[in-house]
């Protein structure tokens, strides 16, 4: 039974149009909040506010949800690549997607210097180096990169947990990478939040961020 909290964002939200992201789980949330305070601080809340979890690579959920919206909304479905011949959904009505040339979100966490100054290991500990160069493609290898998966390496029990005797912050890891760091698809995707949170009216309230579990 709908909550008086959530009628009344359902009324806030049909009352005008805004910006929407939807994103595939909490842990990709993270991430992008980490990077959107390092990309975008002046409008990172604004580009989180509203941020929509899928339970997944969700794309037909996200539509579902963008068209019960106030009209004039807009908004940007971001998804993991996961298997090589996922389709790259089309934009519908205001809505957008973007898909990450790379397997996972996790792929474009794979710095060496921003995983040590995470864990706040000395300059001279290299051997994250040694460890990313044997197990990553090369960077040129975008068949490579599809088929990446840099959920494993980076798992609690992983290749570099092991090697480093401690689980990976990933939201830590996010925050530690530089902008001239990040892959070209980080700031491309952010070009895109930025464009359609601009495009709507700015919001005197906020929401809180949402879930379609």
């Amino acid at each position: 039974m709908p909550t008086a909290d959530s009628a009344r964002q359902t009324d806030q939200r049909s009352e005008r149009g805004s910006f929407i992201l939807y994103v595939e789980g909490p842990r990709d949330r993270s991430i992008l909040r980490a990077w959107a305070q390092r990309l975008v601080p002046a409008d990172a809340p604004d580009l989180l506010a509203d941020a929509v979890i899928l339970g997944g690579r969700r794309p037909a959920r996200a539509l579902e949800d963008f068209r019960a919206r106030a009209a004039g909304s807009l908004g940007l479905c971001v998804l993991d690549r996961d298997e090589d011949g996922a389709a790259q959904p089309e934009a519908q009505n205001g809505l957008e997607f973007f898909t990450w040339t790379r397997r996972h979100i996790e792929s474009y966490l794979l710095v060496a210097g921003a995983i040590r100054r995470a864990l706040s290991l000395p300059s001279s500990d290299h051997r994250l180096e040694a460890a990313l160069e044997r197990e990553l493609p090369a960077d040129d290898d975008d068949t490579g990169w599809r088929a990446f998966d840099a959920k494993r390496l980076l798992g609690e029990t992983g290749p570099l947990a092991r090697l480093l005797g401690r689980p990976l912050p990933l939201a830590r890891i996010a925050r530690a990478t530089r902008a001239d760091e990040l892959h070209a698809d980080v700031h491309e995707m952010f070009g895109r939040m930025r464009d359609g949170l601009r495009a709507v009216p700015r919001r005197p309230w906020r929401s809180r961020a949402s879930d379609l579990l």
